[in-house]
């Protein structure tokens, strides 16, 4: 599409992002409303380790790299999301993440994120039920 996504490929996207997944209907196009569709060359920096975070990324196309004090983590492609940390608090970023090759990605920023969950605070308290699921069974 030369103008972007349509409504419903972003919200079926949404979807399959595991934070926002029990997520209705209604709130997954409320979410999908806020995120914007970039374009980033290869070698971008998308996140660097320390930094405050303030973006999360669903990536559309290509490959991104995650490296925690240089050391490579894991590589990421279409479907997979970095950065649901900056959504949910003002922690440092844990890892560097840089694109290995040209990407496409949903981008979700922390003001605007934090926006709608004033408006909707069931959003908020689904995606933290979801947050915390996550969470490896010896975290507390």
């Amino acid at each position: 599409m030369p103008f972007g996504m349509r409504k419903d490929a972003k919200v079926a996207l949404i979807k399959s992002v595991p934070l926002f997944a029990g997520l209705a209907q209604s709130q997954l196009a409320e979410v999908a409303s806020i995120a914007d569709e970039i374009d980033l060359p290869q070698g971008k920096v998308l996140m660097r380790q320390g930094e405050r975070g303030r973006e999360f990324f669903a990536l559309l196309e290509g490959e991104v790299e995650i490296r925690r004090n240089g050391r490579k983590l894991a590589t990421r492609g279409q479907g997979d999301f970095v950065g649901e940390i900056a959504l949910l608090s003002e922690r440092p970023r844990v890892a560097t993440v840089t694109a290995l090759t040209p990407v496409r990605a949903l981008v979700i920023r922390d003001r605007d994120f934090h926006a709608l969950i004033r408006r909707t605070p069931q959003i908020a308290l689904k995606v933290l039920q979801a947050f915390v699921e996550r969470l490896p069974p010896d975290a507390g």
